[in-house]
């Protein structure tokens, strides 16, 4: 039950984000859409979800298009995932590996 109200709002939020697709800035989407799970810089306070802050944008970007296509499974990511545009997922990793 605890998944399906996290994974109702998190739509929600991509639903209000998605005019925000190309936005210069990938904090807004990061804050909004990522800070739920990854904490807002992308530290993770829940051990059972990575952070994102540092880590390598080749790999970040594989890591969410992977989420997106259904290659990589998980009921919450995959969701989010496919409300991103590719511009958006460029900018989010690039984001997060700078972190």
């Amino acid at each position: 039950m605890r998944i399906s109200i996290f994974v109702v709002a998190a739509a929600i939020a991509i639903t209000s984000t998605s005019a925000m697709a190309g936005d210069p800035n990938p904090a807004n989407i990061a804050k909004t859409v990522c800070a739920g799970c990854h904490g807002p810089e992308g530290i993770s306070t829940n051990p059972l979800w990575p952070n994102l802050a540092g880590q390598k944008e080749q790999y970040l970007s594989k890591a969410i298009n992977d989420y997106r296509s259904g290659a990589r499974k998980d009921p919450v990511m995959g969701p989010l995932a496919q409300g991103l545009s590719d511009r958006d997922i460029e900018d989010l990793a690039a984001y997060y590996s700078n972190k």
